[in-house]
């Protein structure tokens, strides 16, 4: 039995080229990752503050009362869950504008290169 012909199957379908990126679009990209990284660095940092940092002050703040509890509970009851889902809820809204922003360098991008007025956006 003959062994098998190995080929490569990228030599016989190379993958498409992607299309040419201008400067100011490639900028644009970088500094929405950019930003992207950056947010999700500092809602992962409160995250964890809230999951790791207060739980270990706990005792600290056990002094401090409020509607009749311990502030510990709110944070062990409820008050953590909160937070996540506003960490949630700031990082969908920053991400939306982030959005907005890339698609008009996008829109703008594509009238320079066509030379047609920008259409526009939200």
């Amino acid at each position: 039995m003959a062994a098998p012909h190995h080929t490569s199957h990228a030599t016989l379908n190379p993958a498409p080229e992607p299309p040419a990126v201008s400067a100011a679009m490639a900028r644009a990209h970088q500094k929405y990752w950019r930003f992207n990284l950056a947010l999700i660095a500092v809602l992962m940092t409160l995250g964890f503050s809230v999951s790791f940092v207060l739980p270990l002050m706990a005792r600290a703040l056990a002094q401090v009362r409020v509607g009749g509890f311990r502030l510990p509970f709110y944070f062990g009851a409820q008050g953590a869950i909160l937070i996540y889902v506003a960490l949630i809820i700031v990082y969908i809204v920053l991400m939306q504008r982030a959005d907005r922003r890339l698609q008009r360098a996008f829109d703008a991008d594509a009238c320079t290169d066509t030379g047609a007025p920008a259409a526009r956006g939200n």
